[in-house]
């Protein structure tokens, strides 16, 4: 096949007979395979997604036809790990992302018994307890509501367990803190509803409850419900994907994933926490003082490096150093950058969008010298918190804190120019 597309190159004039012979065998695969292709053209050569035969110029085939599910080119192939999970989680490559965004099919995922597949026509929102008048609402009711559209990430809390606890130089960024998003959603304002149904102001709290089949319950103060909380049914402009929540989730701005309940069904007013076993026995914090930290929804301010990393390598020259940073109490005000592991610091350029509660793209253009040195990243946010290194973390909380990781990491710089992970700091 190598020696047809050279045959082809090589003519001032093609003709017809070398163009489909050229073309021949990988339209022979796509068509037993019984992919939709337009004959002799390019789809034919993009057919053969686990080896494609690429034209040597592409300006002299018709293009692929269209489609009704676009797809990525098959040059690039990020994807989440790991797979297969039913009680577990799965983690975005943000190493293979640019910008803030995260496209909604790399969202990472984290399940406490499966996927639920739900009919929206059949799943229904109840609001009930301590209010005037309790609603059932349908989801085409619910969409029925006047909409809003915002840009926010979510954080699973036990985000970085693993660089935290047993830091190891092969980690990715995707295995050092791939259980983070950032997306856009929309939907209704809680405050909407709860108006709706006459909340009641006595009301303290409030449980959501999920779905799925473990029934994921979370209490909620009321204040977050009155305050910036969502039910949300669409994401980065589509419906929600079934392992995001689809038809419906809870969205609070900010606050540790699993308070987001997925596959939302019931709100209940009261007032006082119901103490679920996800309040109790899971998402709590042990302290070294044998106390634990119990309903620390916000997510602190932190900041990773995406690249240079684990397992790139580079060479001497100029290199942009590009990450994220995110933190659940407002805007990030400044992200800095350290070439020589923490002896001096430098502003990086935070890229616009800079919203509220939302993931931000940085970027710090350093040149490499070919000497050894770690590269370190620190966020601060709009209430002066400064990410802090691993050792001031271990201080505070110990080494068997469970939840909320954010301590300063980075990637060290070898002599030969590879670049392997860093979480000693």
């Amino acid at each position: 096949m190598d020696d047809q597309w050279k045959d082809v190159t090589t003519d001032e004039t093609i003709s017809r007979r070398t163009l489909l012979t050229g073309a021949a065998g990988a339209l022979g695969a796509a068509v037993a395979a019984g992919l939709p292709l337009m004959a002799g053209g390019q789809g034919a050569q993009a057919a053969a997604a686990a080896a494609p035969v690429m034209p040597a110029d592409p300006t002299k085939l018709q293009g692929a036809p269209t489609s009704a599910v676009g797809s990525r080119s098959t040059f690039i192939k990020p994807s989440r790990t790991p797979v297969g999970e039913t009680v577990g989680n799965s983690l975005t490559p943000l190493q293979d992302l640019t910008g803030a965004i995260t496209p909604s099919d790399l969202h990472f995922e984290r399940h406490h018994a499966g996927i639920p597949l739900i009919d929206p026509s059949r799943h229904s929102l109840l609001i009930h307890g301590l209010v005037a008048t309790p609603l059932m609402l349908s989801y085409d009711e619910l969409r029925r509501f006047p909409q809003v559209t915002r840009t926010y990430f979510i954080e699973c809390s036990g985000n970085s367990r693993a660089a935290y606890r047993d830091p190891k130089p092969d980690m990715t960024p995707q295995k050092v803190a791939g259980l983070v998003s950032n997306t856009e959603w929309t939907g209704v304002p809680l405050k909407a509803l709860l108006d709706e149904a006459g909340a009641k102001r006595e009301a303290r709290w409030m449980l959501a409850e999920g779905g799925d089949a473990c029934l994921m319950t979370r209490s909620i103060p009321m204040e977050k419900a009155w305050d910036d909380a969502l039910v949300v049914w669409a994401q980065n402009g589509e419906p929600l994907r079934p392992e995001q929540g689809f038809p419906l989730r809870l969205l609070l701005p900010g606050w540790e994933g699993n308070a987001s309940v997925k596959w939302l069904r019931r709100l209940e007013l009261g007032m006082r926490p119901w103490m679920t076993r996800w309040e109790t026995s899971k998402y709590t914090d042990p302290l070294p003082d044998g106390t634990a930290r119990q309903f620390s929804f916000d997510i602190d301010a932190k900041s990773v490096i995406t690249a240079p990393a684990f397992p790139q390598s580079i060479t001497r020259g100029w290199w942009p150093i590009t990450g994220l940073a995110w933190t659940g109490r407002g805007r990030i005000t400044s992200v800095e950058v350290s070439a020589d592991n923490g002896k001096s610091w430098e502003p990086a350029v935070i890229h616009e969008p800079n919203l509220t509660k939302a993931s931000v793209r940085f970027t710090h253009m350093w040149e490499w010298d070919g000497r050894e040195t770690v590269l370190l990243s620190r966020a601060t946010d709009e209430t002066g918190y400064v990410q802090p290194t691993r050792t001031e973390l271990v201080k505070v909380r110990g080494i068997g804190t469970d939840f909320h990781f954010n301590p300063i990491v980075g990637w060290k710089v070898q002599r030969d120019g590879r670049v392997v992970f860093h979480g000693e700091t």
